[in-house]
């Protein structure tokens, strides 16, 4: 992904990763309910994510469709995510984010099964 999508932007695409394409309307009543925004400050993200690349504009009714996958999202906040902030080495993400939390027997047993993969 080559376009930064700042949070606000990160809502609108939420809902269509969660819904498939939707109307603008659609969208503006879930955000609605999610963060209590009203339609027109929906309908300004939506117009910038489509300046953007992020969703495409279909008409009749303002429908919208994304354009780009959310993991390749996932991966580039990642990878922006382990540059900026742990000097580009996911092993110590990796180990903040152990440090954090306390893990079940079955989570780290997931966690060893998805660095085995990578091997």
């Amino acid at each position: 992904m080559e376009t930064k999508l700042f949070d606000s932007e990160l809502k609108v695409m939420g809902v269509l990763w969660r819904e498939g394409e939707c109307t603008a309307k659609h969208i503006a009543e879930e955000l609605g309910e999610e963060v209590g925004w009203n339609r027109n400050t929906t309908y300004t993200i939506i117009k910038r994510c489509v300046e953007k690349g992020a969703v495409e504009r279909l008409e009749p009714n303002f429908r919208c469709r994304p354009l780009i996958e959310k993991e390749a999202v996932q991966h580039a906040e990642t990878d922006e995510l382990v540059s900026k902030l742990f000097d580009g080495s996911a092993d110590k993400l990796f180990a903040s984010l152990l440090g954090r939390k306390k893990l079940s027997a079955e989570q780290i047993d997931r966690l060893r099964e998805i660095v085995g993969e990578w091997e």
